[in-house]
C-alpha cells in the first residue's frame, strides 16, 4: 500500500511508475482517491500489481489516504489495519474486498 501511495502522490518518476486510473464514478463509500479496476480475461493482467491492489486501496478511509507524508500514511495505515481480522485469520474478510469464503483452504492442499 505504501508503494501505491507513492505512485498516486507522484513520488516516483511518471515515466517508470505503473499507471493507476482513478474511478470516475461518484460513489460516496471509500476514499476520494478510488482506483478503477479493469475487467480481465487473462491471468497475466488479472494477477498484475495494478489489478491486485485496487480492492484493498479502495477499502481504505479518507483519514488514511489524505496525508502529506509517507510516514503519516504508514502510521495511519497501521492504525487502520490494527482492527482488521485478517491479521489473525487469513480466511476472514478484509473490509471492502468481498467475501473470501469461496476459497476452501482444506481442498487447496
Amino acid at each position: 500500500m505504501i508503494e501505491v501511495y507513492k505512485i498516486i502522490n507522484q513520488k516516483y518518476d511518471c515515466a517508470v511508475a505503473p499507471k493507476l486510473i482513478f474511478n470516475p464514478s461518484s460513489v460516496t463509500r471509500g476514499n476520494n482517491y478510488r482506483l478503477f479496476k479493469h475487467r480481465c480475461h487473462y491471468d497475466l493482467r488479472k494477477f498484475s500489481f495494478t489489478n491486485r491492489i485496487v480492492n484493498i486501496w479502495n477499502s481504505l478511509s479518507n483519514n488514511v489516504v489524505e496525508v502529506d507524508t509517507v510516514d503519516k500514511f504508514k502510521l495511519r495505515l497501521d492504525k487502520f489495519w490494527m482492527y482488521q481480522d485478517i491479521k489473525y485469520d487469513f480466511t476472514a474478510e478484509l473490509t471492502g474486498t468481498g467475501d473470501r469464503s469461496e476459497y476452501d483452504i482444506e481442498n487447496y492442499y
